[in-house]
């Protein structure tokens, strides 16, 4: 194949994960030539409402997809977190990434933890799910929704609208942000469970034999793995909106462990599981720990959840 077309959003860290992922191909592949079709999404234009209001991650994917099925790209990048667990038809998920650093990271002008934070305290986040664990370990504080890029986010947390936020700890190691704020430390994630997907790229691509030999070089079998858990625990428990879910898994040479969580917003019902398991039992683990949180009431918890944390709005559903 002569030249590639990478779609990816036009963000300052879309691009930098846009020309990892070039770099990383022409060392396997140093004649072909790779451009970029810079796509601007619905999730980076609507920046004064919670993303779940307006329908969710895919509002990140859904104009890259888009590029490709009119056939401008082949292969688009993108953080795993934000890709919906359905492809439209044509379009496949083909390579996870190598997964970085998991963690949260919490960030702040003014106090060094989360610990730290007085009562009251203002803390920056859209992300129910951070919602839900903050305020399960501190239900005094107070959460204030928090959008745009991340250099947005900084200048909002340095001008005194947040005395911390909470991001992506890999997102702001990428940048070589972290030292522009005075205090920054990884969240444990044992105290904070991540996000399905969080750290991998999602190379999703055209449903084309060639394309898929090229993008199958940038997949790591135990981080696909870990992907292919969380995605399917997931798919079986998420609602038309986002919903609070928290899901890691770490593979191991012959084991897997699986943390889930799902509750409210409010932190004041949480449903917790854990699974250590085989590597040999992994490909059905994700369903097995949906069915035993299922089990536990997690779909009736979510549906409450959605209710309280939407409740003076209405769901826009894309």
């Amino acid at each position: 194949m002569e030249k590639l077309i990478i779609a990816t959003r036009g963000s300052q860290l879309a691009m930098w994960q846009a020309e990892y992922v070039k770099s990383e191909l022409q060392k396997r592949f140093p004649d072909m030539k790779i451009d970029f079709e810079v796509v601007t999404s619905t999730g980076d234009k609507i920046l004064d409402k919670p993303l779940a209001l307006i329908g969710g991650k895919g509002l990140f994917t859904k104009e890259i997809e888009d590029v490709m099925l009119a056939g401008r790209a082949h292969l688009a990048v993108h953080s795993l977190k934000d890709v919906p667990t359905v492809m439209p038809d044509g379009l496949k998920l083909a390579a996870i990434t190598k997964r970085d650093d998991i963690r949260d990271c919490f960030l702040s002008h003014k106090y060094r933890n989360i610990e730290e934070l007085p009562n009251g305290a203002v803390v920056g986040t859209t992300s129910l799910r951070r919602q839900m664990q903050l305020r399960s370990i501190r239900p005094d504080l107070k959460i204030k929704n928090l959008r745009g890029n991340v250099n947005t986010r900084l200048r909002k947390l340095a001008e005194g609208e947040y005395d911390a936020i909470i991001l992506a700890y890999v997102g702001m190691k990428r940048l070589g942000l972290l030292e522009s704020v005075p205090y920054h430390e990884p969240i444990d994630d044992n105290v904070m469970i991540p996000p399905s997907g969080q750290a991998s790229l999602g190379i999703e691509i055209i449903d084309d034999e060639k394309v898929a030999e090229i993008a199958s070089v940038l997949n790591d079998e135990d981080s696909a793995l870990a992907a292919k858990i969380e995605r399917d625990f997931v798919a079986k428990l998420e609602g038309s909106c986002q919903v609070p879910i928290a899901v890691n898994a770490k593979v191991s040479a012959d084991r897997v462990f699986v943390r889930a969580m799902v509750g409210l917003p409010d932190g004041t019902e949480i449903l917790k599981e854990i699974i250590d398991a085989p590597r040999s039992e992994a490909a059905a683990l994700g369903f097995r720990l949906a069915d035993i949180m299922i089990e536990a009431g997690a779909k009736e918890l979510l549906e409450r959840a959605e209710a309280m944390a939407f409740k003076e709005e209405r769901c826009e559903r894309f």
